[in-house]
């Protein structure tokens, strides 16, 4: 096992530099042509992601901007956040928040593009609603289906398979720290109880899913939060303190594990990714099935989500961390920040936190189920082959309770960098498209008008499925 673990990290170290190249080049290249669009219309995205959903032609109300950002949210805000934060810092030092924090800022840009593509190539799914992501804006952008298949494939794998051990593996450990013992009884016993309780939510489709998400993840997210700023007040003196160690140890000015500015760059980067997915292509398949007025207003939304998983949570945990003088250079998951917030708060936060971890992990596989579902029906109808996929998705939970930590994030590092990779070799050549999408928004805005789009308003724009319907009262009635 140990060699399997070591081969897969060893592609990974190499890898990852051409992955870290694409993702910083294009999110600098999207942040100066939309001149910093994730910076200047801050406002916009508060305003977009609390706006109510379209109506749809059945006359249903749609996904709203919020029930899509729930979703994405809910594959996002997970064990990312607590035990991938805390694997960065024992591994990679306190400087690795540095470098989720610059990771952030670039890519809140490359989402908005991705996210604003997947709405306006979006199409029309069985049941009324939307489904997209970059499968589908591989298809009727580029006109590269082949491209869409094996984009859908390596999602497939990825979040509904890989993606959702490295969730539950998580739970276990959470589980495990806080009752005191690691036994395979346990393991199972938890990876059972996860199995369970994905098969009852994922057989009941895309709106169960964001209902479920819509009430967890803000209320437990919140709940986090605010033990991560009890913490911070409590240590209020050292909070300069602990800057300064994360921006020294950021640029190797002082080391704190083996590899200085290498390891806190690398570590920073990929768990940065890993939490916030910009670049990715896996917010979009969330985005496209928010029903809006304008392809815009939920790239501006899927923004906003890389801030609140990486500027809010990701930081919470790694201030939580910081603040307990953590030893470094072994690497550490959830346990570490369980340690952490008992030394600070007491012993009754282990177990809080064991509940916070339960639950944003298993919001996180339902959300990443989705991802899994979108694409499977991008490449097939058949419901066979999909009750065959949620039948192997429920399999890889209860695996990834019992299953090696350390080659699960090795795998779980490797097909990230790959799905990324095809990702933004469709997004380079399809982002003039955001563009000219982005300057029809600004133009109205600029007009003191809300927003909306008609696909006869860019008509360069080609491969459009939706977004034709009449307008009634200056605004588009149902969209699709």
């Amino acid at each position: 096992m140990d060699a399997i673990v070591d081969l897969v990290t060893d592609i990974n170290d190499a890898y990852w530099y051409a992955v870290i190249a694409l993702l910083v080049g294009l999110g600098l290249y999207f942040t100066v042509r939309s001149r910093f669009v994730q910076i200047r219309l801050l406002p916009d995205m508060l305003r977009s992601v609390t706006e109510p959903a379209e109506t749809l032609p059945d006359g249903q109300k749609g996904i709203s901007a919020f029930r899509a950002f729930s979703i994405s949210a809910a594959s996002r805000v997970g064990t990312g956040n607590i035990a991938g934060v805390a694997i960065a810092i024992s591994v990679g030092g306190p400087g690795t928040v540095f470098w989720m924090w610059v990771m952030a800022l670039i890519g809140a840009a490359t989402a908005f593009v991705e996210s604003t593509l997947a709405q306006v190539y979006k199409i029309r799914d069985k049941d009324g609603g939307f489904r997209g992501g970059p499968a589908y804006y591989m298809l009727h952008g580029l006109r590269r289906r082949w491209m869409g298949v094996i984009f859908a494939v390596i999602i497939t794998v990825t979040y509904g398979f890989v993606f959702n051990a490295v969730q539950t593996n998580s739970i276990v450990d959470a589980v495990s720290t806080s009752v005191g013992e690691e036994s395979r009884g346990l393991s199972v016993v938890v990876g059972l109880v996860v199995a369970s309780l994905t098969a009852a939510v994922i057989f009941g489709g895309v709106r169960r899913i964001s209902a479920v998400s819509q009430v967890i993840v803000p209320v437990v997210a919140g709940a986090y939060l605010v033990l991560a700023l009890v913490v911070v007040a409590l240590n209020i003196t050292q909070v300069p303190d602990m800057f300064r160690l994360i921006v020294e140890n950021a640029f190797g000015i002082r080391e704190m594990v083996s590899g200085g500015f290498a390891a806190a760059f690398m570590q920073g980067i990929r768990r940065g990714l890993f939490s916030n997915e910009a670049g990715m292509g896996s917010a979009p398949n969330a985005g496209a099935t928010a029903a809006v007025s304008h392809p815009v207003k939920q790239g501006l939304v899927q923004s906003l989500g890389v801030y609140f998983d990486t500027l809010l949570v990701c930081t919470a945990t790694a201030f939580i961390i910081l603040l307990s003088n953590p030893d470094y250079g072994t690497k550490a998951g959830a346990s570490l920040t369980q340690t952490a917030l008992s030394a600070q708060l007491g012993g009754w936060t282990v177990h809080f936190l064991t509940f916070a971890i339960f639950f944003l992990a298993f919001t996180s596989v339902i959300g990443n189920y989705y991802y899994g579902e979108s694409n499977i029906e991008f490449m097939t109808s058949s419901r066979r082959v999909l009750h065959g996929f949620r039948a192997l998705v429920v399999v890889c939970v209860f695996a990834g309770a019992v299953g090696s930590l350390p080659l699960i994030w090795a795998l779980a590092d490797l097909v990230m960098g790959v799905m990324a990779t095809v990702n933004l070799a469709a997004l380079l050549p399809l982002s003039g498209v955001a563009f000219l999408l982005f300057n029809h928004y600004r133009r109205q805005r600029a007009e003191g008008k809300d927003p909306t789009f008609h696909r006869d308003e860019i008509p360069e724009i080609s491969g459009i499925q939706v977004w034709d319907e009449a307008r009634e009262d200056g605004r588009i009635s149902t969209h699709g």
